[in-house]
């Protein structure tokens, strides 16, 4: 990475530098999360089906997450800044458009685009942070605060779109971005230098496609199963999909240069520590997601009184984000990703309690102790990642570790998010998809009321009991199997 003309100390131009570079960070991480509590009103707006509903959540996610990598190598040698730039006046530009997008097929479009803006800004804060501060203590603790911000804007998301939902129109939560966009390409011009790197290899154009048309392909797949039962096309479509994966896998294994380093899975530490980067993130959007709807759907609360009762929840994430990595250094890193996974299992398993016609207290205790662990997984992960490997490896086990957050979000809503509609789908009364569209619809009996409410809750805890479960057996396995010398 050229550091060449940078001064050895940080001054005042890096600090405003960092804070000019967190508002993209920011807006990245919130607008994965900013619908979950907004999806009700987009529903009564736009009346999207089951499938675009999810598509409308995840597209942004899936978007991010398969080009991560790609713009992460593109920045480093065509220049991080200049990305940067482009990356930001793009998201702005999507943004405006999803907010004014008069149907659910041009939101979708719109999301997507700002998800492939999001996926050039990630990497290119991380390496323009680098360049402001060439002292590793000071970069360590800029780079904290980096992690912090990103986890501070998936929590805080849902809040945030909340509160604007309770005095605008839902294309309000999009707008917000249009103000930091603005600030940004003003000022990073002014307090920013180009960064690029040296002897990356090119982009191999072949697996960026490989990569993003599998994910697409098999999360297609799971959708269409989930709202419409097993037919041919879906399932075709899964194979394809599932087909194309394991060809960029074969692919990766092949290039000097791959997109992702297949290689680093082999060390068991590395390993967990990118699991830990995708579960958690799963859970934490599916959870987030269907208990928006919940909470305004079954149990009627306004949205307002939806953000405020996450309010807790984000709080805690936040703070635990940042005030783990002083804790890693006393108990060990080991000792922090064993603990999330348990906290987080504990956390999403008493949403079981949750019933038809109460459960606020149940949610906000899950959101807590849940938040707990979400907030020290999101601290120790690209952490731990990139103490498992060599030096010169480095570079891709942060990748990998960033990218497994994105596509966890992502995923978390599209296979969790599909299970839960597959149980509406078998358990409801059959009259739609989801339970807004059903709730819609004049007429209905109390009876036919109350029989949607319960499958809908009942998919909430298919999903809840599933990522807890998974959450209990990682933490179980890294208990067992992680070695105590290797995670200090």
């Amino acid at each position: 990475m050229n550091e060449q003309c940078v001064p050895h100390s940080p001054g005042l131009r890096a600090w405003l530098g960092l804070l000019v570079v967190l508002g993209p960070v920011l807006l990245v991480a919130m607008d994965g999360s900013v619908l979950f509590l907004a999806m009700p009103k987009v529903s009564e707006a736009l009346s999207p089906t089951a499938g675009q509903a999810l598509w409308i959540l995840d597209v942004y996610g899936f978007a991010v997450g398969s080009l991560l990598i790609a713009f992460g190598n593109i920045g480093d040698r065509y220049g991080r800044l200049k990305l940067l730039t482009t990356g930001a006046a793009v998201f702005g530009a999507a943004s405006a458009g999803a907010a004014f997008a008069p149907g659910p097929g041009w939101l979708i479009a719109g999301r997507a685009l700002m998800g492939v803006a999001g996926a050039t800004l990630l990497p290119s804060a991380l390496a323009v942070i680098s360049e402001l501060f060439p002292d590793p203590p000071q970069r360590a603790k800029a780079i904290g605060i980096f992690a912090a911000t990103f986890a501070a804007g998936f929590a805080i998301g849902p809040v945030i779109g909340g509160q604007l939902l309770n005095s605008f129109w839902w294309g309000s939560v999009f707008l917000i971005n249009l103000p930091v966009v603005v600030v940004f390409l003003v000022l990073a011009p002014v307090l920013l230098r180009e960064v690029r790197a040296t002897g990356t290899g090119r982009v191999d154009v072949l697996s960026v496609l490989l990569s993003a048309a599998g994910i697409l392909l098999t999360v297609y797949a799971v959708k269409h199963v989930a709202a419409a039962g097993l037919t041919g096309t879906p399932v075709a479509t899964g194979v394809i999909g599932v087909t194309v994966l394991g060809w960029f896998v074969r692919r990766q294994l092949r290039l000097g240069h791959p997109l992702i380093d297949f290689g680093l899975f082999r060390d068991r530490v590395f390993t967990v520590a990118a699991i830990t980067g995708l579960l958690p993130l799963a859970a934490w959007s599916a959870t987030a997601y269907l208990g928006g709807i919940y909470l305004q759907s079954v149990l009627g609360l306004s949205v307002l009184d939806a953000a405020l009762v996450a309010l807790p929840g984000a709080a805690v994430l936040t703070v635990t984000c940042i005030a783990t990595p002083a804790l890693a250094v006393r108990v060990g890193t080991r000792a922090a990703l064993i603990a999330c996974h348990f906290l987080i299992a504990a956390g999403v398993l008493l949403l079981l309690a949750t019933t038809t016609s109460g459960g606020v207290g149940w949610y906000v205790a899950s959101t807590v102790i849940a938040g707990t662990g979400y907030g020290i997984s999101f601290s120790v992960v690209a952490d731990t990642a990139v103490a498992a490997v060599p030096a010169e490896r480095a570079g891709s086990a942060a990748a990998i570790a960033e990218t497994s957050n994105e596509v966890g979000n992502a995923l978390g809503i599209a296979l969790l998010g599909s299970l839960a509609a597959l149980i509406f789908r078998l358990q409801g009364p059959g009259l739609a998809g989801t339970l807004n569209e059903t709730l819609r619809i004049p007429g209905l009996g109390t009876a036919v009321i109350g029989e949607a409410k319960a499958a809908f809750v009942t998919g909430l805890h298919a999903a809840a009991a599933i990522a807890g479960l998974l959450h209990a057996a990682l933490g179980a396995f890294a208990l067992r199997h992680l070695p105590r010398a290797s995670t200090r």
